[in-house]
């Protein structure tokens, strides 16, 4: 029965994990820095992506995680004790990437017209690239 229950946990990490890895996807540093911005913009209400209590439920895993207390000890039940903390390892992991997936796409879409939503590592483009007009004739100005 504790294997039936854990299929789903599996499938679930599994399936975040491959769409995490496809080719243009962002990277850990990238999921990494965007969790503040998450943050900031589910606390306000901007991002109805996830919600506060989410939020909290992946601080509450990442908190037992590195914590010293356990409710199954490695200690005392070896494998057994580890096991809890994988589990909860591999909800954190899929729900950090599945979170931040959802994000950043919903970051990418409501950015302003014309504004360049800068990724790590890319120049800053010219007038050109953001407006569409070459620098020398932006309409509107006059030279």
């Amino acid at each position: 029965m504790a294997t039936r229950s854990r299929l789903p946990l599996l499938r679930s990490f599994a399936t975040a994990v491959r769409s995490a890895t496809r080719p243009g996807s962002p990277g850990v540093g990238d999921r990494l820095a965007a969790l503040p911005r998450l943050i900031r913009a589910t606390r306000s209400g901007q991002h109805a992506g996830t919600s506060v209590g989410r939020l909290a439920m992946l601080a509450v895993a990442a908190a037992y995680i590195v914590s010293p207390v356990d409710l199954l000890p490695e200690g005392a039940l070896f494998v057994f004790g580890l096991a809890d903390d994988a589990m909860v390892l591999s909800w954190l992991a899929a729900a950090f990437l599945t979170e931040t997936e959802s994000y950043l796409a919903w970051e990418r879409g409501h950015a302003a017209p014309g504004a360049y939503a800068a990724t790590p590592g890319t120049p800053f483009p010219s007038a050109s690239a953001t407006t569409g007009w070459p620098q020398d004739s932006v309409p509107g100005s006059v030279r």
